[in-house]
C-alpha cells in the first residue's frame, strides 16, 4: 500500500459543546491551513476522508452534520472546509477515526497505506486517532498547523508523542503536494 489519504477530523462542527470556547480560535486558526490541504490534494488526486464525530445523533447522517453546522454561529468555520461530491465521509462516535468505524476497510480498499491527518482535537482525537492507525502499520504525517487544540501544552505534548512514540512525520502543511 503506498497510496495517501488527507483525513478531516471533526470539522464538521457546531461548537456547542463544553470545551468550545476554549477550541474555537484554535479551530479559526487553523482553518486557512487545512482548507489549502483540502485544495492541494484535490489538485493532486489525493482521496479525501472525512471522519467526524455524529455528536451522539444516531439518526443523522453526513449532509445532515453538514447542513446543521452550516445553519450555525460557527458556519464560517465550516464553510471552507466542505466535503465535495469526491469526498468521502465516515462517522465516528469516539475519540479514535478507527474506533467502530468501516475506515480501516475502506483504507484497504482504497491501497492506502498513509495518513495526513488534520482537523481537532489535537491532544483528543488526532492523537487516538494517529496511535490506531500507528498500531495498523498505517504511516502517519500531521502538519501541526492544521490541527485544532483546546490547551495548547497538552497539543505539543501529542504532537510530540505522536512523532516520538508512533513515529508520526509532523510537518507544515506546505510540505504536502506543493
Amino acid at each position: 500500500m503506498s497510496e495517501t489519504a488527507l483525513i478531516v477530523i471533526d470539522m464538521i462542527n457546531t461548537y456547542d459543546h463544553k470545551d468550545a470556547g476554549l477550541l474555537l480560535p484554535s479551530a479559526r486558526a487553523v482553518v486557512p491551513s487545512v482548507a489549502g490541504l483540502l485544495h492541494r490534494a484535490r489538485r493532486a488526486d489525493v482521496p479525501v476522508i472525512y471522519v467526524n464525530d455524529n455528536f451522539g445523533e444516531w439518526r443523522s447522517h453526513h449532509g445532515e452534520l453538514l447542513d446543521h453546522a452550516l445553519a450555525g454561529p460557527h458556519a464560517d468555520l465550516v464553510e471552507p472546509l466542505m466535503p465535495d461530491d469526491a469526498s468521502l465521509f465516515v462517522l465516528k462516535a469516539r475519540h479514535s477515526v478507527f474506533y467502530d468505524t468501516p475506515l480501516a476497510y475502506l483504507l484497504r480498499q482504497q491501497g492506502v497505506g498513509r495518513l495526513v491527518l488534520c482537523g481537532q482535537v489535537t491532544e483528543q482525537c488526532v492523537l487516538y486517532s494517529a496511535l490506531d492507525a500507528h498500531i495498523r502499520h498505517l504511516d502517519v504525517v500531521v502538519p501541526r498547523d492544521a490541527v485544532a487544540h483546546i490547551h495548547a501544552d497538552l497539543a505539543d505534548a501529542a504532537l510530540r508523542m505522536m512523532e516520538r512514540n508512533m513515529g508520526a512525520h509532523v510537518c507544515e502543511s506546505t510540505e504536502l503536494w506543493p
